[in-house]
């Protein structure tokens, strides 16, 4: 039987086993040459002691604390989750970077979109203080301390916000999707700082681009020398050479696009027979110049025009907007190529409803909301203004929908969730276009003041707010779009998860060293933990999603949990017996991966014929913890 180890991803020895298959060569007794590393890379290798490069103090180990394995947990809450048994979207409430560690076996390749709006250092907002050790104890211990403001009189002011962004978004990366992009909200304090470590992350070349966002109004009366109105989005993908376009609108039917574009390089286009509508044009026309003030353009062959279109294939030199292989796509697809006059000058009829990208600036007058209108949406919500700072939830939704507006079913996660905006926008958006996107927040319980009024109104921390407004907006949803066909499947619910220690002793890292006589105790798991508790560990350590359908049966006299109807399943009964194990094999006789407790067994013997009992019944994969 196969231990579970408790531990998550190995990064780093993923990327050593990586590097193995391509160079197998440079391994010595299972470590790297590096001498062998350079001279296998040859002329690749850098050796200027000057070079381009951004680094900082910390670096270093911002880059070890990335890779670093975590044996903590996420505790369901069950009592504080809405619709847990059919819901599809996920609360987790801890210190982000430990949960996307756990998050990384579950959700490795899986998240279509990140959507972040971290702390943008300007003084007044805290700073997730790592100290490069970075473990769940340490989270348990200063929470509450460590939410401090980062002045600018700190000697480490923009040091602490990259030893806090670097790592966090390292890890990020291993969840998009290969076709995902992360979407990052910043102000000009840490663009520039922001725009470098992404670059390193992502490689500059999966850059996407930049939208500047109007936030406000008026700009404030603090702003010494120029009144700052804008704020940026920053966008990068996990792979830009299979991405589509950010789209929040489609083109309009009958409008036309010239295909002339004056400062173009010149090249020649063909245009098949039958391909282009001729208006007001019939009989012969001979090849000639047919340029006129900066429009080039050259007839090279002559051609017949009968019933309004042409009769033989001609080609055109000019300065064109679209590619021959462009021009062959909007033929095929059946939409028109209209010459109305001499000279001819083609111009492509949209039939409409094509995608439309996005434009990089989001605009009062192009009617995007500001943090005004984030204020109003909180009061109505709340009765009075809970949070500073909030994002408008239609910002979101366009930045959503821009994104996943031909994937129903895709995941999105964000990491520094605050008041829930993202929620909020998620389900507004499936209630609009219909589908089931999924959401994972993320939010560190930081203490709110007892002078603020989120405080006043019975608030203790940001997740408190966090989670009931997601309640209030899914409610809000349902009894304001009544009308709406799409609304009954809309997911208004959330499982709620905490960042806690493991559940068993002999995992925890943080216990020091056990000794061995811990085997012979008669359970492992702590006390105050339950079987659920633990089934969830189970899930993130297997790799199966925090979503997926459990049903809990009674055999025997035994708890037994069915994951996603029969993929996997756990009893983690103790003493159990060979007749139990026997029932629970043929009551799954279709299941081939089973979980139970490695002290589980009533005995030694029990354990060694169980696992041939499994395997006669189908069970291939048997794992212990």
């Amino acid at each position: 039987m196969q231990k579970l180890d408790g531990k998550t991803a190995n990064i780093a020895q993923e990327n050593i086993e990586k590097l193995k298959q391509l160079f197998p060569e440079v391994f010595t007794e299972n470590k790297i040459d590096f001498e062998k590393l350079q001279l296998t890379l040859g002329e690749h290798i850098e050796t200027e002691k000057e070079r381009y490069q951004f680094t900082w103090n910390g670096k270093t180990e911002a880059m070890q604390l990335a890779q670093k394995q975590s044996t903590g947990t996420l505790i369901p809450v069950r009592e504080e989750s809405v619709n847990w048994d059919s819901t599809q979207n996920i609360y987790v409430e801890g210190d982000n970077l430990e949960v996307l560690r756990l998050l990384q076996l579950s959700y490795f390749n899986k998240i279509k979109m990140i959507y972040i709006d971290p702390p943008y250092n300007t003084g007044n907002d805290f700073i997730y203080k790592d100290d490069f050790q970075d473990n769940i104890e340490n989270y348990k211990e200063t929470i509450g301390e460590s939410f401090k403001s980062n002045a600018e009189t700190n000697g480490r002011y923009h040091t602490d916000w990259l030893n806090m962004m670097y790592p966090r978004l390292k890890v990020a990366k291993s969840l998009l999707s290969k076709d995902g992009m992360i979407f990052i909200s910043i102000s000009d304090h840490e663009v520039h700082n922001l725009r470098k470590i992404c670059d390193e992350i992502f490689e500059e070349k999966n850059y996407v681009g930049t939208i500047v966002w109007e936030k406000k109004k008026k700009p404030s009366f603090l702003d010494r020398n120029m009144g700052s109105v804008t704020e940026y989005i920053i966008i990068y993908s996990k792979n830009n050479a299979i991405t589509k376009p950010l789209s929040i609108d489609l083109t309009e039917a009958g409008k036309k696009y010239p295909l002339n574009n004056a400062g173009n390089s010149e090249k020649v286009l063909t245009f098949p027979v039958n391909s282009v509508s001729f208006t007001a044009i019939e009989g012969s026309v001979e090849a000639q110049d047919m340029s006129e003030g900066k429009i080039k353009t050259t007839l090279l062959d002559n051609i017949v025009i009968e019933n309004g279109t042409n009769k033989e294939s001609f080609r055109l030199k000019g300065e064109w907007r679209y590619s021959q292989e462009k021009l062959d796509e909007i033929i095929n697809n059946g939409e028109e190529i209209v010459i109305s006059k001499i000279p001819f000058r083609p111009n492509h009829i949209k039939k409409g409803g094509e995608i439309k990208k996005i434009k990089n600036l989001f605009t009062l007058s192009g009617g995007f909301p500001t943090y005004e209108d984030a204020d109003k949406e909180i009061t109505n919500l709340f009765g009075t203004k809970m949070f500073d700072y909030t994002k408008p939830e239609l910002l979101i939704r366009k930045l959503l929908q821009s994104m996943l507006y031909d994937d129903p079913e895709a995941i999105v996660l964000d990491f520094f969730s605050g008041s829930g905006t993202t929620a909020h926008a998620l389900m507004n958006l499936n209630s609009s276009l219909g589908g089931k996107r999924k959401f994972i927040l993320v939010q560190i319980p930081e203490s709110i003041h007892e002078t603020e009024e989120a405080f006043k109104a019975g608030f203790k921390n940001i997740c408190e707010i966090g989670k009931n407004r997601i309640r209030r907006a899914g409610s809000n949803i349902i009894e304001t779009n009544q009308d709406n066909q799409n609304i009954e499947e809309v997911d208004i619910g959330f499982r709620v998860f905490k960042l806690d220690k493991t559940n068993l002793k002999i995992w925890d890292e943080e216990a020091g060293e056990i000794e061995e006589n811990l085997f012979s105790l008669e359970t492992a798991v702590k006390d105050g933990r339950s079987q659920e508790d633990v089934l969830y560990e189970v899930l993130l350590k297997y790799g199966i999603e925090l979503t997926v359908p459990v049903e809990e049966k009674q055999i025997r006299g035994r708890t037994v949990f069915s994951v996603g109807f029969g993929y996997l399943v756990v009893c983690l009964e103790i003493g159990l017996s060979l007749e139990d194990i026997e029932y629970i094999a043929k009551s799954y006789k279709k299941c081939e991966r089973m979980v139970f407790l490695d002290n589980g067994f009533a005995s030694d013997e029990v354990k060694i014929n169980a696992e041939q009992v499994l395997k006669r019944n189908g069970v291939t994969d048997i794992r212990v913890i």
